[in-house]
């Protein structure tokens, strides 16, 4: 479940990109808190702490503004594209009680039968929960499943409280048979043929080929001697 973490957070009244530089300089990041009908509250939160409180998704913050308290959830977080530390964050005001959707991942556990291949067409799924009960992870089990065995998101085990928003019919988890080289060689090979693609001969087969040719030579000769 996600954990509820304690951040200490200072309001904020310089914007603008100079702004943000300077306040990431000082190892913190900037923030908005909105939400609940409440006007946005822009705040800098501290950088060592805020990495660390929201290295799990659906983190649930307790924000000390100056003095006062608010429960919040980080609904999106902007990183640096090569260095990865935390741009700026957006964070919802909840309420203890409430029920909110967010996006759980999708973790696959076990090994499915021999010579199958395992595919996750839903990394994660929608899911309704309570703000205090929020799930780190949905885990979907492959163990010894066979070839042609489909897990829906309807069939995914929710713990008490969560209820799904996905579609239930979407497909998460597809098991198959694991296709041989030579059966994929051989689609291939169909396949160029039908569009008309010739193959390229293989360095064996021209070796065999000037052999052959070689022989036939050898052949002609030895008979024009012979007449």
């Amino acid at each position: 479940m996600a954990d509820e973490l304690k951040i200490p957070a200072e309001k904020r009244t310089e914007f603008g990109k100079g702004a943000a530089r300077r306040i990431r300089r000082a190892d913190k990041v900037p923030a908005v808190l909105y939400g609940h009908g409440t006007p946005p509250l822009h705040l800098s939160l501290p950088g060592h702490d805020t990495m660390l409180a929201l290295r799990h998704s659906n983190a649930v913050l307790t924000l000390d503004v100056e003095g006062e308290s608010h429960m919040a959830l980080a609904k999106d977080v902007q990183r640096d594209p090569i260095k990865r530390f935390i741009e700026h964050v957006d964070l919802v005001v909840v309420r203890k009680g409430e029920k909110v959707t967010v996006e759980v991942g999708v973790h696959i556990e076990g090994e499915a039968a021999p010579e199958t291949v395992v595919t996750t067409d839903y990394n994660t799924l929608e899911v309704e929960a309570p703000i205090t009960s929020i799930p780190e992870w949905l885990v979907v089990s492959v163990e010894g499943l066979e070839a042609g065995t489909q897990i829906l998101a309807g069939e995914v085990e929710l713990p008490d409280g969560v209820t799904l928003v996905t579609d239930p019919e979407a497909l998460v988890v597809n098991v198959s048979q694991q296709v041989s080289e030579e059966a994929l060689e051989a689609e291939l090979a169909e396949a160029e043929a039908e569009v008309g693609i010739e193959q390229e001969e293989s360095d064996d087969d021209a070796e065999a080929a000037e052999g052959g040719e070689d022989e036939a030579e050898g052949g002609e000769d030895t008979e024009a001697k012979d007449d």
